[in-house]
């Protein structure tokens, strides 16, 4: 007697022919369920709540520690190595996605130049009326995540604050409008925005001029 194979949870109907279940590559909806579900279990949230346009440390409110542990659940679950500078730049559900699935199907992860627009920056944030050397400067990689928490800083900081960034001379005009395009909102909700490139020692564009 032959025998036949069904797919997990189908019911063979009197004169229904049977589909084999050939083994192949994990299909993308496959992947971005497994993942939309591991993100909302460990989240705590409804899986309902995602898509892959919803930001994982803005919408989702995901630190450190949840990234952590949602690329070991990740990982372990497709049996795939997330390397740490993807889930750096890593912004949205979708990017985690893509990811997931070029590592699960290649190897290798998408978009492998995007390591090459991490810009390390020079950021100082200044509340409204406080004298700037009071306020606390710092060098950073301008990753996604950088980028949402110096958003989250200096929204923070309330009407009328300055986000200074300075970026090293040999940047380009390209790269200093796309910071700007990064960072645009904050126009909208009375921040001052300064993207520059350096200058040499001692020579630096007034505040205010990008």
């Amino acid at each position: 007697m032959s025998r036949v194979t069904v797919r997990a949870g189908q019911d063979l109907e009197p004169g229904m022919p049977a589909r084999s279940v050939h083994a192949g590559p994990v299909a993308l909806p496959t992947i971005e369920a497994r993942v939309f579900a591991l993100v909302a279990d460990l989240l705590g949230i409804d899986v309902d709540q995602l898509s892959r346009e919803v930001s994982v440390v803005e919408d989702l409110a995901a630190d450190s520690l949840d990234l952590a542990e949602i690329a070991v659940a990740i990982e372990s679950a497709l049996d795939v190595t997330l390397p740490q500078r993807f889930l750096d730049r890593v912004r949205t559900c979708g990017e985690l996605i893509d990811g997931a699935v070029a590592l699960a199907r290649t190897g290798r992860e998408p978009n492998a130049k995007g390591v090459e627009d991490e810009v390390p920056v020079r950021a100082r944030v200044t509340p409204a009326g406080v004298p700037t050397p009071w306020t606390v400067e710092r060098v950073l990689l301008l990753t996604p995540y950088a980028v949402e928490t110096l958003t989250a800083d200096a929204l923070g900081a309330g009407v009328g604050a300055r986000l200074e960034l300075t970026v090293g001379a040999e940047a380009s005009e390209e790269t200093l409008a796309r910071l700007r395009r990064q960072f645009a909102r904050l126009g909208e909700r009375g921040v001052h925005l300064d993207v520059r490139g350096e200058r040499s020692a001692g020579h630096h564009r007034p505040a205010g001029a990008a």
